[in-house]
């Protein structure tokens, strides 16, 4: 994968029930292949599903370099990750999708990101939302809270 040329796949995409995957996948092997552009492997993002289901990114990292497709990681990510009840495993997945920035500092940076590709786009809060923005896919405007 190149992504100097194209994107990874959204946060949003799910293999085996665990958002965000897809696109830790896509941007290990792109940095196994130096075509990592400015994507950042592991990121804080990907260290959050690494720590969830109890594997490291050396673990990963030589997972991905041992199986060259989708469904030969998936099959071992479940065999590695540790198990978590379906409430739970939705639970984190919704927190990662509405996660936004933790600090005046993160959210200074966040709104330079959005306003950077859509300053008016004032109602995203969370970062997958933002990623999303910033590789051209539509991202529905919230509507705010009565």
């Amino acid at each position: 994968m190149d992504l100097r040329k194209d994107f990874p796949r959204s946060m949003r995409v799910k293999m085996e029930e665990y958002v965000h995957l897809a696109r830790m996948i896509d941007k290990c092997r792109a940095v196994l292949a130096g075509t990592e552009g400015e994507y950042i492997y592991p990121c804080p993002m990907d260290d959050r599903l690494m720590e969830f289901v109890g594997i490291t990114a050396d673990q990963f990292t030589t997972a991905i370099k041992a199986n060259p497709s989708d469904d030969a990681v998936a099959k071992w990510f479940t065999q590695a990750a540790k198990a978590h009840p379906p409430a739970e495993l939705d639970a984190w997945n919704q927190m990662m999708l509405s996660r936004g920035p933790s600090t005046p500092k993160k959210q200074e940076y966040f709104n330079q990101l959005r306003d950077a590709v859509d300053p008016s786009r004032t109602d995203l809060m969370a970062w997958a939302d933002l990623q999303d923005l910033e590789e051209g896919r539509h991202v529905p405007r919230q509507e705010p809270d009565a």
